[in-house]
């Protein structure tokens, strides 16, 4: 069987900075014994690191490198035809009981699915490196940071664990040497990219995560849906925050007032363009900044408000329709620096997709690596197409990105992609129908996930894909959390989607989405009028 993850070897002095904690390495070397790799490179996240680990993928066929001039520091992987987007129905939550899963969760024995997991990566490594990457979620100095260690014999996925989090050296000084401080175990395989051994499983009560047969980038950088928001919701409910899949922008205006808003959309529902949202001409001298453009930790301070931090270091974003004219942000923060996933390369060395400015080209290599025209009935890019991209290349990037203190969230939004029945806009009463609001939404499935496309599903909070434990036990932490809050941020639900009977857009979306936010804010500010 062909090795698809080949050994490498660094040269002396690099992958060696092994890190004080006996703990960690204790854990580290019982891995090692089962999994049986070549050899281990300790991860330090250092730039020598990251240009021999990228080069090292361009020979092993891992990474395609771009035309330098057109996109520096760029490169393209493509992922396993049968590994593009998330699989739900593979995704595990092992807690003790299945009551504490619950019904919306797939739920499997601990005990059993440990034995299970363990027969598929005896000796999965062998012929292969085996990395261990330390990371930080979240501002280090923030309460809420957690720090993470994932082992994995892909490349792909250290490459993206360095865009994606606060990783190397950095992690390991700040857990030290204690031998009982906290941090999560994760242990990644990609095995032989079967989907038939494909599994991504949570342990919430032993903070551990185990994914294996998978390549894609959300089954397999645990620190993203499987740390940040399934494990870190079941910490969450025990430790009294919030953990929750939500974009966090800063909006500011003219006379310099500013208010940050919290938003939970479901996958490729719009969250990095409203993050970036550039106001339209009519609202000179509004500004939007981004905290974050997905996940959001949330506590409660001492003045008796919400606030957020964002537990990412990069974006993970959607890439089909994207456009300076869609998100000029984010095309400006993917010129360089950036790892595309299963988009299409131009005879140039260059990247294309669906949406992309400008006219498609005449001849490229899709997604698959198969010759592509416009005339081609496969689009050239996947639709579950990925752009990872350090949040320091965005240009409106918050100032206060790196406050461990967090932000003071004024306004929480809730919104779905409904091509019917939802309106534009409405606020709740209050924190107790707010959470009722969320509580129910629904969203058309899009292709962030396998499975039918179009089909309208209830996505509680966005959180149905990617809550750690009971989903009544869930809503039940966010009633609880209410009245905890001397001054909690008003809740308001939008459909950017909505579509009259010829199945057209009724809203314009992007730039004027600040029409909805201005009255968001306006209402915060006691001034909006309903």
């Amino acid at each position: 069987m062909e090795n698809i993850a080949p050994a490498i070897s660094a040269p002396s002095g690099m992958g060696e900075n092994k890190p004080a904690n006996q703990t960690v390495l204790d854990w580290v070397h019982e891995v090692e014994s089962l999994t049986k790799p070549d050899n281990i490179f300790w991860c330090d996240g250092s730039e020598a690191e990251n240009v021999y680990l990228l080069g090292e993928a361009c020979r092993l066929g891992v990474l395609i490198k771009l035309n330098q001039e057109r996109a520096p520091g760029c490169y393209l992987h493509r992922s396993n035809p049968n590994d593009v987007a998330r699989v739900e129905q593979f995704t595990l939550i092992c807690t003790p009981t299945k009551e504490e899963a619950g019904p919306t969760n797939h739920w499997a024995d601990p005990a059993k699915t440990y034995s299970k997991l363990q027969d598929m990566l005896k000796g999965a490594m062998r012929g292969r490196t085996m990395f261990v990457v330390p990371y930080i979620m979240g501002p280090p100095d923030s309460p809420l940071a957690k720090i993470g260690y994932e082992i994995t014999d892909s490349i792909y996925v250290v490459l993206s664990m360095r865009i994606m989090t606060r990783m190397g050296a950095v992690a390991s000084e700040k857990l030290g040497e204690k031998t009982d401080a906290e941090f999560n175990r994760g242990v990644h395989s990609l095995l032989e990219l079967n989907p038939e051994r494909r599994w991504i499983c949570h342990f919430p009560q032993d903070n551990a995560i185990i994914s294996v047969g998978s390549g894609y980038g959300g089954n397999v950088l645990l620190s993203k849906k499987c740390l940040a928001l399934r494990i870190a919701s079941y910490l969450a409910k025990k430790q009294g925050w919030l953990a929750e899949h939500m974009l966090i922008l800063g909006v500011e205006s003219p006379e310099g007032k500013k208010h940050y808003v919290a938003a939970a959309f479901p996958s490729a529902c719009g969250k990095t363009n409203f993050a970036m949202l550039i106001p339209p001409q009519r609202f000179d001298g509004w500004k939007i900044t981004t905290i974050g453009d997905d996940i959001a930790w949330m506590e409660i301070g001492k003045d008796g408000r919400l606030y957020a931090v964002n537990p990412e270091n990069g974006y993970f974003g959607v890439v089909p329709g994207t456009s300076y004219n869609s998100n000029p942000n984010a095309m400006r923060a993917i010129e360089r620096d950036t790892l595309f996933t299963n988009v299409a390369l131009t005879k140039e060395g260059d990247v294309w997709w669906e949406g992309k400015d400008g006219d498609p080209p005449q001849e490229a290599t899709d997604w698959k690596g198969d010759p592509w025209t416009p005339a081609s009935k496969e689009k050239a890019a996947h639709p579950n197409s990925r752009f990872a991209v350090p949040m320091q290349n965005n240009p409106v990037l918050d100032p206060k990105v790196d406050d461990g203190a967090g932000v003071p969230i004024s306004a929480i939004i809730f919104g779905g992609r409904r091509s019917n029945t939802m309106p534009l806009v409405f606020q709740a009463d209050d924190w107790q129908h707010g959470v009722y609001i969320g509580a129910t939404m629904a969203s058309e499935t899009t292709a962030a996930a396998t499975g039918a496309v179009g089909q309208v599903r209830r996505d509680p909070m966005a959180m149905l894909p990617f809550c750690g434990y009971n989903i009544g036990d869930y809503f039940r932490h966010w009633l609880q959390t209410g009245p905890r809050l001397t001054n909690p941020p008003l809740i308001f639900h939008v459909n950017w989607f909505r579509k009259n009977a010829e199945g057209k857009f009724l809203w314009p979306g992007f730039g004027d989405n600040m029409r909805v936010l201005k009255w968001i804010v306006d209402r915060c500010e006691g001034t909006g009028g309903a």
